[in-house]
């Protein structure tokens, strides 16, 4: 039995429940890893930690590239040390189309938020995946609050309406704007703007003070025209300045509202099991295409109707319907 009364943990998963940040990287690791091997071992400490796990506030901080989403982060998370908290920033770089590598440059363009021992940041590729997020950001976000992280922040990638996927793994979707992006409703995206929970328009000083509370004043109109997802909270628009540290402590005190609004009705608890049934869809359908690909009559097939489908010969349905009905007799 460990020291909360439970099964006896292994000897990873009782040094992350310590907070050994040199497990908790060797653990990221192993869930990041495409092996089998390793895949059996990352299912296995993640099914030991998980009655450890959900303790944490979860946000994602999406926007477009050059809004200042590290810089903000780095303000914003100083900030909430500074209260007390423990945080965990899991931070997603764009990886190359062609090498597949990526920048990992975080922790350096965070250089004061990482040499605080509160604050743990995890840099890791997005691998071609979508939703702005890294193919194990859900373990890796687990694997942080049984570490004893209470505010997990996920830095998306920011390309494209995709983002609105890690909206499917977070509390509260955070959005980051920059001043000028409202001007005459040009710069607002519909769809990610609809999963919103909270709008900051980041740069509000200097030169840029002025259009900061224009751009703020056109997206809170702009969210008075959508329904808000959420009976129980309205999305809220502010302007802050990483550079002054203004604004910051509105935006933390908007989370924890946000986050006290959905505990309290049993919004958040439906909104977390709902994530597991889609987050278990997901695994199913990534599942079934990596047995599709890893038996070779079957991926032999998929070449053949591949190159029919791409002369114009077949129609993507029908192909398909042919490489699962090859696949489902073998597996009878």
């Amino acid at each position: 039995m460990n020291s909360a009364g439970g099964p006896k943990l292994s000897p990873t998963a009782e040094a992350i429940r310590k907070g050994d940040r040199r497990a908790l990287a060797r653990a990221i690791t192993l869930i990041e890893s495409s092996r089998p091997d390793h895949r059996a071992r990352a299912e296995k400490l993640i099914d030991e930690l998980l009655p450890h796990t959900g303790r944490a506030i979860r946000v994602a901080v999406s926007g477009a590239p050059g809004v200042g989403k590290s810089t903000f982060i780095e303000a914003f998370g100083l900030h909430v040390v500074g209260e007390g908290r423990q945080l965990a920033v899991l931070a997603v770089d764009p990886s190359s189309a062609r090498s597949g590598g990526s920048i990992l440059g975080d922790k350096t363009r965070m250089e004061q938020l990482a040499k605080r021992e509160a604050v743990y940041i995890r840099p890791s590729p997005a691998g071609g995946q979508l939703g702005g997020t890294a193919r194990r950001t859900r373990e890796a976000m687990l694997l942080c609050e049984a570490a004893g992280f209470d505010l997990v922040l996920v830095e998306t990638v920011g390309v494209g309406q995709s983002e609105t996927a890690v909206a499917d793994m977070v509390d509260l979707f955070l959005l980051l704007i920059a001043p000028g992006a409202g001007d005459d409703l040009q710069g607002i995206k519909r769809g990610i703007l609809e999963v919103a929970d909270l709008v900051v328009i980041t740069k509000a000083d200097g030169d840029l003070a002025t259009l900061a509370r224009h751009t703020e004043a056109d997206y809170r109109s702009a969210l008075s025209l959508l329904r808000p997802a959420s009976p129980h909270w309205t999305p809220k628009v502010m302007a802050c300045s990483a550079l002054e540290a203004k604004g910051l402590d509105a935006v933390w005190q908007a989370v924890l509202a946000h986050h006290d609004a959905l505990t309290l009705p049993g919004e958040l608890a439906a909104k977390r099991a709902h994530q597991a049934r889609a987050w278990l869809a997901s695994e199913v359908r990534d599942g079934l295409i990596a047995l599709l690909q890893d038996d070779a009559a079957i991926a032999a097939l998929f070449a053949r109707l591949e190159s029919t489908v791409e002369s114009g010969r077949m129609a993507a349905p029908a192909a398909a319907r042919q490489i699962l009905a090859a696949f489902t007799e073998k597996a009878r």
